[in-house]
């Protein structure tokens, strides 16, 4: 069984240092070995919460993503890898943490799971239902080619205003990252219904235990998105 767990960086430093070790890993394998999101320091920041995927059966962590929180003694991992060619990206976030936003980074999958829809799927939609936990009006992300798809279903738009229409080579020459934006993760207006009322389940039970239907078969998940410090304001 898979396991899904939401806490603030700086409250489990031994979950983070793991999480980090298997990200570092699958960007390896990939053959990607500089990127912004997989840099160490978040670890450190009051202004970053995480999404951990477990095996229950082992505590091993397969998977995960980071929400972090704009904030200007902090600047987002996409503020960072863009601005070297888009200062544009400085004001585009500017004008979404006024309300509250963040950047959903980092997010990995190991391919001892694959196949399973965990990262694309399911990781995302727990990155967006405590974003209303958090207190967060908006989110922003840098996604691959693979994830852009699953992140439209759940309401994201490309963000057009940076970049090539929101398209950057990122993180490599060859590699093709979009800048999006979900304006509304309370209603979720631009979701697909499925996606909608699936995270609208999460936020309504935090912690519940439900049997999903994956490419692989039929696959139990907790899900325990109860953060215990979700006051970063």
């Amino acid at each position: 069984m898979f396991r899904f767990r939401a806490f603030r960086a700086i409250d489990e430093p031994a979950a983070c240092i793991e999480f980090a070790e298997g990200h570092l890993h699958v960007l390896r394998q990939y053959g990607v070995t500089k990127v912004t999101s997989a840099k160490d320091d978040w670890m450190y920041n009051p202004y970053v919460y995480v999404v951990v995927v477990e095996l229950q059966e082992t505590g091993e962590i397969v998977s995960g993503l980071r929400l972090h929180i704009a904030h200007h003694d902090y600047p987002l991992p996409m503020e960072t890898a863009i601005s070297q060619v888009d200062e544009q990206v400085f004001d585009l976030v500017r004008s979404y943490a006024f309300t509250g936003t963040a950047e959903v980074a980092g997010l990995w999958n190991s391919k001892s799971i694959s196949g399973y829809s965990i990262g694309a799927v399911y990781l995302i939609r727990t990155g967006i239902a405590i974003a209303t936990q958090l207190g967060l009006h908006s989110l922003l992300a840098l996604v691959s080619e693979y994830t852009l798809p699953p992140s439209l279903q759940k309401g994201f738009e490309i963000e057009t205003t940076i970049g090539n229409q929101g398209a950057f080579f990122y993180p490599k020459l060859d590699l093709v990252a979009t800048a999006i934006v979900l304006k509304d993760p309370s209603l979720l207006s631009k979701a697909e219904k499925t996606e909608r009322d699936f995270i609208f389940r999460l936020r309504e039970s935090l912690h519940c235990i439900t049997l999903e239907k994956t490419p692989k078969g039929d696959v139990e998940i907790e899900f325990d998105l109860r953060i215990a410090n979700p006051h970063w304001k």
